[in-house]
């Protein structure tokens, strides 16, 4: 069954094209199963993330994801296909290897990507969409990462989106640790982001964040305070920084919201860093004076520096690659053969049986033992290359000389002496 990547990212689509087919994680096994369940598409898992969205999957039909996509998330597969990119086979694993690595992501390197690609197979799995092939790719994947990760520099110096966070903040403030920072979730980013934020000593911490207990289990971590997320618009006025990463479907953050806060603050600056998509915190805040916000996409012009002393690792990191796509390669192609294998071993066997019976029934009668292996070992090799003589002799013109050829590799026969 072949393989194939579709998706969609931070390289090829802006922010507004990603947020509209991003994977929310409580449908993500409906879709999984939606996709899988015309048997279209054999095998399937789904990486969605804040910078992507990439469908990995074996079919016949590899048009029929990409139609499948537009339709799951209601949107013109017009008006997305010049965003997305489609692999097949070889591409699709080096893709997915690459992207594990690091290779791939915003910032070169990152170690959270690894953890969001196992999340995906462990989800496609539970969903029941991780076939044979699939499990296999992923456990390369997996192993290639670490080797990349463990053999090279690829990691060395990492700008992180967390940190990129941090960078930007103080940019825009001469010291971290006179302001005050809101949380606004607490899943993993929102947890990197606390951890590196925390590293600055700043004056407050409060996580907010839609289950309490969650939030009160992150904050107790750096000594932050916890709210209700529904207190966030009366608690506003009272942040600096402002750094939300949820899972909401529409905008937790809107611009009479900020609007308000702003006039509370009397226009002493703010910033705003939203690494969720969808987005938390509505476009228009960015056009305020006083609000200076960030998306993903922004994040990227904090993770240039560094970027030439890891070059040499990336070449080492693209030569791993390289040779774990051929033996990913060789193990798929061989198991394509398996069922001529296990035809070929059978018809030998079925030889092999009449034969001995037929020497086992002359033994019987009392022939001579000699003469009954002779013919025993005879017939076994006269049967046995019945069919490669016979394909040889129904060939001709250069089909003969490519057939010669093929029986010569078969059976390492040499021709010369």
């Amino acid at each position: 069954m072949p393989l194939y990547a579709l998706g969609l990212n931070h390289h090829t689509a802006p922010l507004a094209i990603r947020e509209r087919l991003a994977f929310q994680p409580e449908r993500l096994d409906d879709a999984l199963h939606d996709l899988t369940g015309a048997r279209t598409v054999q095998e399937a898992a789904i990486l969605s993330t804040c910078n992507r969205t990439e469908l990995y999957y074996a079919t016949e039909q590899p048009q029929a994801a990409a139609d499948w996509l537009a339709r799951f998330h209601q949107v013109p597969l017009a008006e997305v296909s010049p965003y997305l990119y489609a692999y097949p086979q070889r591409d699709a694993v080096r893709h997915v290897f690459r992207v594990a690595s690091g290779l791939d992501s915003m910032v070169l390197g990152e170690p959270q990507i690894l953890g969001q690609v196992k999340e995906a197979a462990r989800r496609a799995e539970e969903a029941g969409t991780l076939g044979t092939l699939l499990h296999k790719l992923f456990q390369n994947t997996f192993a290639v990462a670490k080797e990349v990760r463990s053999t090279t520099a690829i990691g060395a110096n990492i700008v992180s989106m967390a940190a990129a966070a941090v960078h930007l903040s103080a940019r825009i403030f001469e010291r971290i640790s006179d302001q005050r920072v809101l949380f606004i979730g607490a899943g993993e980013m929102i947890e990197l982001c606390a951890a590196h934020f925390a590293g600055a000593s700043p004056k407050q911490i409060v996580v907010a964040n839609r289950t309490e207990a969650r939030a009160q289990a992150l904050a107790s971590r750096f000594g932050a305070g916890v709210a209700r997320l529904d207190a966030v618009a009366d608690m506003l006025p009272n942040f600096d920084i402002v750094v939300s990463c949820t899972a909401s479907p529409l905008p937790i953050v809107g611009l009479g919201m900020v609007e308000r806060a702003v006039k509370a603050r009397r226009h002493r600056p703010m910033v705003m860093v939203d690494l969720a998509v969808p987005r938390d915190i509505e476009a228009e805040v960015g056009q305020l004076d006083d609000v200076f916000l960030y998306t993903v996409d922004d994040l990227a012009q904090v993770v240039e520096a560094g970027l030439e002393s890891r070059q040499q690792a990336v070449l080492e990191a693209e030569e791993i690659i390289n040779a774990r796509v051929d033996g990913f390669l060789h193990w798929m192609h061989a198991r394509d053969a398996v069922p001529t294998i296990r035809a070929l071993r059978e018809h030998a066997e079925g030889l092999r049986a009449v034969e001995m019976e037929r020497a086992l029934r002359l033994l019987a009668k009392g022939e001579d033992p000699r003469k009954v292996l002779e013919a025993l070992s005879h017939g076994i090799t006269n049967k046995l290359m019945h069919g490669p003589t016979r394909f040889l002799n129904q060939s001709d013109g250069e089909q003969q000389a490519d057939a010669s050829r093929l029986l010569q590799r078969l059976f390492n026969l040499n021709t010369h002496d």
